[in-house]
C-alpha cells in the first residue's frame, strides 16, 4: 500500500478540507494516510494515522517550534508523496522536494491577498510582505510537483499545467441527519459556523439580532471559535448580544445537528481583499443542509446564491440589511423552505465533492505513475 503524508502546522486534525474530504477520500482510495498535525497525541481515526506535533501556544511558535516538529514527523513518516496545507511550510516542502521526494502545495486562500488584511502586520509593510509572500510561492510551485487550489481563482495564480482546482464543497448527505425537525417546526434559530470574528461579521451578525421585532423571538447561534478570544468575554455585551448562544466548536455531526434545527445560515464576510473571490464552506454546507442563507452582496456570492436561489444577499456591513434579510426568512417560512430545498438540490447536483475528490485521486495516481 503507497504511503502519503498530508502535513499542517496551522490547522487541527480534523479540519473539514484536510482530514474528512482529502484524506478520507484518499484512504478510500487504498492509500495508507499519515497526517501529521497539532494534536494531543498520536491516534488512528477511520484507518488515517495521525502523528501529532505540539500545538503552538503563539504564531512565533508555530513558525519556528510547531515547523521544525512537522519537518521531523513528515522525515519520520518516509512518504511516497507529501502534500502539505500552510504557506508557512515551504520551507519544508522544498527540503523535502530537495531530498527526491513527491511534494503537493495545498492552497487554501490567496495569500497576498490575505496578507494587505492581516491586523498583526503593521500597514505600511503589508505590501511588500505580500509582494514577498507572492514571490515565495512563485518560485516555490515551480519546485513542486503539484499544486491544488481551492478556488477558480486561487487556481489562476499558479502553473496551469501542475495546478489541479480541488473545490471545498461539501460530501453528498453528510450534515442531512435522520430525524431532523420539520422546517415550519424548527425555532426561530439562524446559524454561523466556522470562525468568529470582526472580519467575519459577527459584530453585524450580533448587532441585526437586536434589531429584530421582540415577536420574533429569533436567536443566533454561534458554532465555531472566535479570533481573537477576548471577542468571547466581549460580544455578550453588545447590543443584541442577549439573542446570542454559542455552542462551542462542533463535529460534523454536530454541525449536522445544529443546521437540522436552525432556519438559516448566515455567511457576512465584509469586505477584504481575500474575501470578494472566496468559497466559504459554510455557504455550501448551509445549502447542503437544506436551509436557506443570508450571504454577503459580493459578486460572486451573489451569482451562487440567484442562479440557485437558495436564499438572501446583504451588505454585510449594514445590520439594518442584514436584520431585513433575516426577518424575511422568518416571517415566510414557506418561501425560505423552498430557498433550502433548492440549494440542497445544487449541491447533490453541482456543488459536492464527488468530482472534486476524483480529481484529487487522480493527481495523485499521476505523479506516482500508477
Amino acid at each position: 500500500m503507497t504511503r502519503i503524508a498530508h502535513l499542517t502546522s496551522a490547522h487541527l486534525p480534523f479540519d473539514t478540507r484536510i482530514f474528512h474530504k482529502e484524506c478520507r477520500t484518499l484512504a478510500e482510495a487504498g492509500y495508507e494516510v499519515v497526517l501529521v498535525a497539532p494534536h494531543s497525541g498520536d491516534e488512528t481515526v477511520g484507518g488515517i494515522r495521525i502523528r501529532a506535533v505540539p500545538p503552538a501556544r503563539s504564531r512565533r511558535e508555530r513558525m519556528t517550534r510547531t515547523r521544525q516538529a512537522v519537518w521531523h514527523a513528515a522525515r519520520a513518516a518516509d512518504a511516497a508523496l507529501y502534500h502539505f496545507h500552510d504557506p508557512e511550510l515551504i520551507p519544508v516542502g522544498v527540503a523535502l522536494k530537495l531530498a527526491g521526494k513527491r511534494v503537493v502545495y495545498d492552497v487554501h486562500e490567496d495569500l497576498p491577498r490575505q496578507i494587505l488584511a492581516k491586523p498583526w502586520i503593521a500597514p505600511p509593510l503589508r505590501r511588500l510582505v505580500s509582494l514577498g509572500a507572492a514571490s515565495t510561492e512563485w518560485f516555490a510551485t515551480r519546485l513542486f510537483d503539484g499544486v491544488v487550489a481551492a478556488t477558480p481563482h486561487i487556481a489562476g495564480r499558479f502553473p496551469p499545467g501542475r495546478t489541479v482546482l480541488v473545490q471545498n464543497f461539501p460530501r453528498r448527505g453528510e450534515l442531512i441527519l435522520p430525524g431532523s425537525a420539520p422546517y415550519d417546526q424548527r425555532p426561530p434559530d439562524v446559524a454561523y459556523v466556522g470562525g468568529i470574528s470582526e472580519g467575519r461579521g459577527i459584530r453585524e451578525m450580533v448587532a441585526a439580532l437586536g434589531l429584530l421585532p421582540a415577536d420574533l423571538r429569533a436567536r443566533l447561534v454561534l458554532a465555531g471559535w472566535f479570533v481573537p478570544e477576548a471577542l468571547e468575554r466581549e460580544f455578550p455585551g453588545w447590543p443584541g448580544g442577549d439573542r446570542v448562544a454559542f455552542a462551542g466548536r462542533l463535529d460534523r455531526d454536530g454541525v449536522a445537528a445544529l443546521l437540522g434545527r436552525a432556519r438559516a445560515g448566515l455567511v457576512l464576510f465584509k469586505p477584504a481583499p481575500n474575501h470578494g473571490e472566496a468559497q466559504p464552506n459554510k455557504l455550501f454546507e448551509y445549502m447542503a443542509a437544506g436551509i436557506p442563507v443570508v450571504a454577503s452582496d459580493f459578486p460572486l456570492w451573489r451569482q451562487v446564491v440567484e442562479e440557485t436561489g437558495c436564499g438572501l444577499v446583504a451588505d454585510p456591513c449594514n445590520p439594518e440589511a442584514i436584520a431585513g434579510a433575516v426577518a424575511r426568512l422568518l416571517h415566510n417560512p414557506a418561501e425560505a423552505e423552498q430557498m433550502g430545498q433548492r440549494g440542497r438540490r445544487a449541491v447533490e447536483t453541482r456543488f459536492n465533492w464527488d468530482a472534486e475528490g476524483h480529481k484529487l485521486v487522480e493527481l495523485y495516481r499521476r505523479l506516482l505513475g500508477e
